[in-house]
């Protein structure tokens, strides 16, 4: 790409690439390390084996040999892939039954399989509000989240971190008549805390506002059976949300997003959602992997029971090290460095010592509170995090984090 002075374009993408130049030469860019193996709670990346505490496989089926199987056998019997999107050519089969087994878990009419969460995000929201609309969201909520926001063309408004009075207060401000849309975080994936559903159903209620919530990190880990937000809080009410999202690259060991809902908007969704339509339908054998999961997540429920154990296990040792760890409750657990510079040193000196977990700087998250992020899975013995909150604490008093 030959440069062409006073560009704009290209002064961004040189100051960018200025950054990563000089963080590789000192050693601390830490992101799309190759990884060699994936196993047993641990990645190995140049020949060295570390503790992993960066994956979303929050029970830990990577390898369980239900889900190998059943993607095998769909790769034997489709082939690599369909060759064509759903809304065309590109159903078959085990997508349908994929959809029918997340209906069955989330309890609702229908459900629909989507490329990826990002692009479920950006479809439906896009799909469901529009000009004159409103679309209502948690200033913490995910990028896909706000990203179809912006893309729906509706005004875009929103409210401070769960915090239930300001919610009510842009709810109160919304023109009566307009259509309204809430969409939040079941489970923030930065801060690693759960949205107060309760009280946004009630708000919802209360200002005639169609609820859209988003279980990325729910499923499979909310709830005595990892059945979700609604689970958690003991919610029976099918009519609670109106637009149940979920990925199935995370507890569910896949790839792609799925919607659950209501038979009407299934087929609305199927019919407006761009991202949907346009994209190519999942390869069989991700369907197959992805069904096989929701099926080994009911048929072994210690699973989700050993990654609440190892959840506590791990928040309760950093607690007794010094770590702040107030309201954390799920398996991320974010550490709060402050600047840029000693997230990126933190992460390199972790791995230095044997473990594998990043940073997540500006603008992921807001200047100044750039963090380490962990994140724990059924998979991990009670010694590999032990191993783990040591690293930290040796970490963490050597950049200043902790005194000593």
């Amino acid at each position: 790409m030959t440069q062409r002075l006073g560009n704009p374009i290209y002064a961004r993408m040189e100051q960018i690439n200025e950054r990563i130049r000089a963080g590789k030469e000192s050693g601390i860019y830490p992101y799309m390390q190759i990884a060699d193996e994936i196993r047993d709670g641990y990645v190995t990346i140049d020949g060295h084996q570390l503790l992993q505490l960066s994956s979303y496989a929050y029970l830990d089926l990577l390898n369980h040999p239900k889900v190998r199987q059943a993607a095998q056998s769909a790769l034997t019997e489709f082939g690599t892939g369909t060759q064509g999107a759903r809304f065309l050519s590109g159903t078959t089969r085990i997508h349908t039954e994929l959809e029918k087994t997340i209906a069955q878990f989330k309890k609702t009419d229908e459900a629909m399989v989507f490329p990826s969460g990002y692009v479920t995000n950006l479809g439906t929201i896009s799909a469901l509000a529009g000009r004159n609309d409103v679309v209502i969201c948690d200033k913490l909520n995910h990028a896909s989240i706000m990203d179809g926001c912006a893309l729906s063309r509706a005004k875009f408004v929103r409210y401070e971190h769960n915090d239930m009075e300001d919610l009510e207060k842009v709810l109160a401000e919304a023109p009566k008549n307009c259509g309204k849309l809430i969409v939040v975080d079941a489970v923030f994936s930065m801060e690693g805390d759960i949205v107060n559903l309760p009280e946004v159903i009630r708000l919802s209620r209360k200002y005639d506002a169609i609820l859209m919530v988003d279980e990325a990190h729910a499923t499979g880990v909310l709830g005595e059976t990892g059945h979700g937000i609604e689970e958690h809080f003991g919610i029976d009410d099918r009519d609670a949300i109106g637009v149940r999202m979920g990925t199935l690259s995370k507890a569910i060991s896949s790839l792609g997003g799925y919607i659950a809902g209501s038979s009407k908007l299934i087929t609305y969704l199927k019919h407006t959602a761009r991202s949907f339509i346009f994209s190519a339908a999942l390869p069989p054998a991700l369907v197959a992997a992805a069904k096989a999961s929701f099926e080994v997540i009911a048929a072994e429920p210690e699973r989700v029971k050993k990654l609440r154990d190892n959840t506590n296990y791990f928040i309760q040792g950093l607690a007794k090290r010094g770590f702040p760890t107030a309201n954390l409750q799920t398996p991320i657990v974010p550490i709060i460095i402050g600047d840029d510079e000693r997230a990126l040193i933190m992460a390199k000196a972790l791995k230095d010592e044997g473990v594998f977990v990043l940073p997540v700087l500006s603008p992921a998250v807001p200047s100044g509170s750039s963090r380490i992020r962990a994140t724990i899975t059924s998979g991990h013995s009670f010694d590999q995090l032990e191993f783990a909150i040591t690293a930290f604490e040796k970490v963490a008093k050597h950049v200043g984090i902790l005194p000593g």
